[in-house]
């Protein structure tokens, strides 16, 4: 049985046992006096001081690695990620050119902590039981090639795929998808399965600096500094492909303003929010399937 315990709760039961019988007339006068000087503040003060508050309402989980990557299997299941073995999600491991990925026979939902593998930058296992995918291969392209990236969600998801198949770029033109907007490459040319060494120059090559890519006629790979970001962008990229296809079926889509798209991707691409939304999917990630990770979680 896992035990999920939710440092915000006990946050927010603190401030109300230590608010309790104190919200008099002093307690309104502040209060009026707190949105009146608020009400006055420019965006830019209000941005400032929310990312503060984040700062000091959300911090690093106790997860490990491993409980990561397997919540973060659960949560891409749940998300419309699952195509059969199709796929794989990878973290960069404990020692230079090492990572953690899923056994080669396991779906998405049958992931837990202790049936993941450590393997080499050649597919070698040196922890667990059983083979990776082959196609990780590509993924030893990309964390040689990209130093800041520690997480890895490559899934064949059904939006993606779908508008994949029309070799069409995404469009990142609606507010909560806006953490991929300029963010987002585009591989035209389906250079077959991702098995060889040629495939993953090709692959690396093509995301460049960007966090995300649509691979025609394949599907999505999103990159993280964190585990918890790269799960975010899978849940995002599989949206923000769903959404185009709904809004190319009803019209044509209308283009974002550039500046403010910018700001939109780079409000929501903290730390602080990426660890916020990923533990808000762990916690429903858990509830469906607690049987991903042991012992006690602190989300």
């Amino acid at each position: 049985m896992v035990n999920v315990v939710s440092s915000e709760g006990c946050c927010a039961q603190q401030a109300r046992r230590r608010t309790t019988g104190h919200a008099g007339i002093a307690g309104a006068s502040e209060l009026e006096q707190t949105m009146a000087n608020t009400l006055q503040d420019s965006k830019a003060m209000l941005v400032d001081r929310a990312e503060r508050q984040m700062n000091g309402h959300f911090g690093d989980s106790k997860l490990t690695t491993r409980q990561k990557i397997a919540l973060t299997c659960r949560i891409a299941y749940d998300g419309g990620h699952d195509s059969g073995l199709a796929g794989q999600i990878s973290a960069r491991g404990p020692r230079p050119g090492t990572y953690y990925t899923q056994r080669l026979g396991l779906g998405f939902d049958e992931i837990t902590e202790d049936n993941l593998l450590l393997v080499g930058e050649d597919l070698q296992v040196l922890e667990g039981e059983g083979m990776p995918n082959p196609a990780n291969r590509f993924h030893s392209w990309i964390y040689r090639a990209r130093e800041d990236v520690n997480c890895i969600v490559h899934t064949h998801a059904l939006h993606t795929a779908a508008l994949a198949m029309l070799e069409v770029p995404l469009v990142i033109s609606q507010m909560d998808t806006t953490p991929l907007y300029d963010d987002v490459a585009f591989l035209k040319d389906w250079p077959g399965v991702p098995v060889g060494n040629e495939e993953g120059e090709i692959i690396s090559a093509a995301l460049g600096d960007k966090r995300a890519i649509l691979l025609a006629h394949h599907g999505q790979l999103v990159t993280g500094a964190t585990v918890e970001e790269a799960c975010n962008l899978a849940l995002l990229i599989e949206r923000a492909a769903r959404l185009q296809l709904l809004a190319m079926a009803a019209g044509t889509i209308k283009p974002l303003p550039p500046e403010l798209a910018r700001e939109a991707h780079d409000w929501t691409s903290t730390d602080r929010r990426n660890q916020a939304n990923f533990a808000y999917y762990a916690r429903k990630a858990l509830r469906r399937h607690p049987d991903c990770v042991t012992g006690e979680v602190r989300l």
